[in-house]
């Protein structure tokens, strides 16, 4: 997720930090951490560099739903950038599958940003409020260095999740599914998930930090009581789904947490975006990764690491929802 509107004042960078992840680490640091100590000591599938091994062990593990049989069904996708599928004909919506575990249960899955933000500048640069300030209605989103789009990956991903959490039961809905000419703007993408009365909400994005920032982070909200904000009844159910997702993304994926935000957990809080200060139901944000470095970006060109993303977010999703 890049912010690139003018006007836009960005969190402060911070700085990559080189952590000895001990075990009085792993006592203090949630799901997220603790998935990724547990991976790497069952010997997952691993990353290809992005951190070295952790050198402590842990028994604590995070819940992970069983696999459904819908993530041989939809495919790894197709390995090329661009690699979109077509959108359904329904494409915001659907109704649940006859049975599943989440019979019952709403999910909104927000796809970061619009292709379309690139023509409508004006549009997505107009202001509007989210509870502590004014922020642009929404922003183009950033790339890869051979110009594969935010956008496209997110849609992507959110297509393969939508296919995973029908399997199971769920009725799924989308704030944007390439059918609408930009946006929509951050204050509707949180109404989208209120009005629908959703269980879970996941906004899916990929970050456009500097070359060598890797890995993933889910960002969960701050505690805000500000005009139209009020996140105090939602932030412990959206820190426990962003651990659920964290800890799934890390088995599913073998990425790392980031090592440029979070402190090695994977989770970091802000209270400064707006799709996250509006919603009155559980939401998170992922990063799933940095587009703006080489390493990855190969992942996140990859259809069939899309596929692993959005299983490992799913993952997450239905360890949340069943508890």
């Amino acid at each position: 997720m890049s912010y690139v509107g003018p006007g836009f004042e960005p969190s402060p960078p911070r700085r990559p930090r080189r952590r000895p992840l001990t075990v009085a680490l792993v006592a203090l640091v949630p799901g997220a951490l603790l998935g990724w100590v547990v991976y790497e000591v069952v010997g997952g599938a691993g990353s290809d560099g992005g951190a070295g091994a952790v050198g402590t062990t842990a028994s604590a593990s995070v819940p992970v739903s069983p696999r459904s049989s819908a993530a041989s069904s939809a495919g790894s996708g197709d390995d090329k950038p661009g690699g979109t599928p077509k959108a359904s004909p329904t494409p915001t919506a659907s109704a649940p599958v006859a049975s599943g575990p989440l019979k019952g249960k709403v999910i909104v899955i927000d796809p970061g940003h619009n292709a379309g933000n690139f023509q409508h500048t004006a549009e997505i640069n107009r202001k509007v409020n989210i509870g502590t300030n004014w922020k642009e209605c929404d922003t183009t989103g950033t790339a890869t260095n051979s110009g594969y789009k935010e956008a496209e990956f997110t849609l992507d991903v959110a297509h393969r999740m939508r296919t995973l959490l029908q399997a199971q039961g769920a009725t799924v809905k989308l704030t944007q599914d390439g059918d609408r000419a930009f946006g929509p703007c951050v204050d509707e993408r949180a109404r989208i998930g209120n009005q629908a009365g959703a269980d879970a909400v996941v906004s899916v994005h990929a970050d456009g930090s500097a070359a060598g920032n890797r890995g993933f982070h889910v960002i969960l909200p701050g505690s805000v009581n500000e005009g139209a904000a009020d996140t105090r009844s939602i932030v412990g159910p959206s820190r426990a789904l962003g651990e659920r997702v964290a800890g799934n993304f890390v088995r599913a994926t073998g990425s790392a947490p980031s090592n440029y935000i979070g402190g090695g957990t994977g989770l970091d809080t802000r209270t400064d975006l707006g799709g996250l200060n509006l919603s009155t139901v559980p939401k998170v944000f992922i990063e799933c990764g940095n587009m703006r470095d080489s390493k990855d970006a190969a992942l996140l060109t990859s259809g069939a690491w899309r596929q692993k993303a959005a299983q490992g977010i799913s993952d997450g999703i239905v360890s949340f929802l069943r508890g």
